[in-house]
């Protein structure tokens, strides 16, 4: 059995951001928000994932909560990948991995046949107190963003 997060308070954590910030748990507490981690910028699931998170943005925003995606990609990378796609959210640069350790995302793939250590695609919704209210690990794309917004839209 997996471990889950959901009911446990998320202790803060401050993260290289684009737009040249740097973002903080605690400072975005008070409103619901989704984290999305995601393997590679740039890559077809990423990029769809990506899409159907900035398609709905508007939505998750009128929900009241806040979106950003994270990955082990460069910040510069990030800001390359942020500004093809238009995304209307910042993009988090764990390159370090320690977010994605501390929500335990890293996970041994099979890529082309051989044993990879990737990110698992995954995504956490945060109340607005820093309690994980819910979560989804080794998501598929389709329809996953319109999921989290219905259940964003529940709180």
């Amino acid at each position: 059995m997996e471990s889950t997060l959901v009911g446990l308070k998320v202790p803060d954590f401050e993260i290289a951001s684009t737009g040249n910030r740097t973002f903080k748990l605690s400072a975005a507490l008070g409103s619901p928000l989704v984290l999305y981690f995601y393997p590679k910028d740039n890559t077809p699931g990423c990029t769809a994932e990506g899409a159907e998170f900035r398609d709905r943005y508007a939505e998750f925003r009128k929900a009241g909560a806040e979106v950003v995606g994270v990955s082990r990609d460069s910040l510069k990378s990030h800001q390359g990948f942020k500004a093809k796609m238009k995304f209307p959210f910042e993009l988090l640069a764990d390159a370090e991995e320690a977010l994605c350790a501390q929500f335990g995302v890293i996970r041994m793939k099979n890529m082309y046949g051989k044993q990879v250590r990737g990110v698992e695609r995954s995504t956490f919704v945060i109340d607005q107190a820093g309690v994980v209210r819910r979560e989804w690990r080794g998501l598929k794309v389709p329809g996953h963003a319109r999921e989290v917004l219905e259940f964003v839209k529940s709180l």
